[in-house]
């Protein structure tokens, strides 16, 4: 098996928090991976940076794919993490990579469009995410695409202990969305605390896009 990550870009109004980012041009809108989501909550985070919270909330209020929201911790004064319910008319990318096998390892916007970086188990997995697309009248563009030897099979820099965490939360469903499994099970299958299972998540996550996007050119820290 040879797996791919893809670098893709789509736009269309109603793709989550595409009227807000609208609303506040000066915001950056970033998925949070580690974070512990509760399967049955429905809520999605987000880190956030503005110039202006108050203008990105007025937006979060007016946005139609916004049901409830709030700011969870602010991380710095132009910084802060927030959590997301989606309504119904929110058209939402990751339930169908998830039906595809696939993982979100990125997203964020450029401007009101969204750079999604994803991993597929087969190049022609990809085929679902365009036709969903094109179903959808969402613009999409694929930027970069790179064929890797499966994550059972290769390094890509990780540790073997950031491989395994990588795979049993992919396995338990702690990619999707909602998630399938929490934080805490995926540290209880491994066997470690809830915060060295979100340090290997995070840290293998990184090495793979720095061994991916980057193809290598740079060390993961």
């Amino acid at each position: 098996m040879t797996d791919i990550n893809a670098v893709v870009r789509v736009e269309h109004p109603d793709i989550v928090l595409t009227e807000t980012v609208t609303h506040d041009r000066s915001s950056t809108v970033t998925s949070v991976s580690e974070a512990g989501t509760d399967p049955t909550s429905g809520k999605f985070f987000y880190r956030i940076e503005s110039a202006d919270f108050s203008r990105f909330e007025e937006g979060l209020r007016k946005d139609s794919t916004i049901g409830t929201f709030e700011r969870v911790i602010e991380t710095r004064d132009d910084e802060a993490i927030y959590s997301f319910e989606y309504t119904d008319e929110a058209k939402i990318l990751s339930p169908v990579i998830s039906a595809a096998n696939g993982v979100i390892l990125d997203m964020k916007n450029d401007g009101s469009a969204w750079i999604l970086t994803v991993w597929m188990p087969e190049r022609t997995d990809l085929v679902h995410l365009w036709d969903y697309a094109r179903q959808n009248t969402i613009d999409i563009d694929l930027l970069r695409v790179n064929d890797y030897a499966s994550l059972g099979n290769t390094d890509a820099g990780l540790t073997d202990s950031q491989r395994d965490a990588l795979l049993v939360a992919f396995e338990t469903g702690y990619f999707e969305e909602p998630r399938n499994a929490t934080l805490s099970e995926v540290a209880a299958e491994l066997d470690i605390s809830q915060p060295a299972a979100s340090g290997l998540l995070r840290r293998g996550t990184k090495r793979l896009i720095m061994s991916s996007i980057l193809d290598g050119a740079e060390t993961p820290e």
